[in-house]
């Protein structure tokens, strides 16, 4: 019989919680609660419940831990990432670009969540657990993920309050009006293109993301980008709506120069009060090669015109 993780006595202030509800404190994730009562691993008076069973004070809850998978000798690898930051309650991550943060159609294994599976908890969707927000495939940079429920919680209400400060490196084409600016147009799925958004979209959501020119090269310029709201593709898309897409980004314009084999987008710094103790965290990840490479070219392009 597998080992005991945790066991304990439903006390008089918690009857009437579901099952899951009630091992959300002891296992920092209701999320894994769910998973182990599906897998039969969690006892209530000796026998299996479903996750949605009302305990009842005086009941023992018994938890057994889960055993090790088999060994695999082959299949999808583990997603990469750097540990940027870590403590008791999260970890911030350096997500290099082609790591799919979690699953989805098409990419079910190899995903950046199932790789922090063991550290990384939080949440109701057991498919993501601890994921607070995302980076697409081809974007690198930096992510924050939770390491239980309540860190989860406080760390989706930072996003929500807009206290989750996130800025990026784009190398767009063209040089845009102004040095500075906001782009606030609603985006949604395309009504020509269902694969892609667009601000031509019939489900529009509200989208603003704001831009600081940092270098101007002879037809490129460097932008720092942070975002205000995080909808799915939203700098790719609103840097294609004002006639300066992002480089190498084949799927909204972008030209692919210095090449440049995806969009040269980078999740350089993220910047929030820490969900528990309050104290600033502030970290950033430099631009990987690839797209160091492209800089450097930029600029060496640059200089020769002038």
């Amino acid at each position: 019989m597998a080992e005991i993780e945790w066991e304990g006595v439903v006390g008089a202030g918690r009857d009437g919680l579901r099952l899951d509800q009630f091992l959300a404190e002891p296992l920092r994730s209701r999320a894994r609660a769910a998973r182990l009562i599906a897998a039969g691993l969690v006892e209530v008076d000796g026998a299996q419940r479903h996750k949605r069973h009302a305990v009842r004070a005086g009941e023992r809850v018994v938890v057994r831990r889960q055993a090790p998978g088999p060994a695999v000798a082959s299949g999808p690898q583990p997603a990469a990432f750097t540990v940027v930051f870590e403590d008791r309650w999260l970890i911030v991550v350096d997500k290099p670009a082609g790591v799919v943060v979690h699953p989805a159609r098409g990419h079910e294994q190899g995903t950046l969540a199932q790789a922090l599976a063991s550290r990384a908890r939080g949440g109701e969707d057991p498919q993501r657990p601890g994921i607070v927000h995302r980076l697409d495939r081809d974007t690198s940079g930096l992510l924050v993920i939770a390491k239980d429920d309540s860190a989860h919680r406080r760390l989706q209400a930072l996003l929500a309050a807009r206290e989750l400060r996130r800025e990026y490196l784009a190398l767009v084409d063209g040089l845009p009006p102004a040095r500075t600016g906001t782009i606030d147009a609603p985006i949604g799925r395309s009504r020509r293109d269902r694969l892609v958004h667009s601000i031509e979209t019939d489900s529009p959501r509200e989208a603003r993301t704001h831009f600081q020119l940092l270098e101007a090269f002879a037809h490129e310029s460097l932008l720092s980008v942070s975002l205000e709201t995080g909808r799915t593709h939203q700098i790719r898309v609103h840097m294609q709506a004002i006639g300066h897409p992002v480089l190498g980004d084949v799927a909204y314009g972008g030209p692919a120069r210095f090449g440049l084999e995806r969009q040269f987008l980078h999740a350089a710094r993220l910047a929030f009060p820490h969900p528990v103790t309050g104290q600033p965290v502030d970290v950033s990840a430099p631009l990987p090669a690839d797209l160091s490479a492209a800089l450097a070219l930029a600029r060496a392009q640059g200089s020769e015109l002038h």
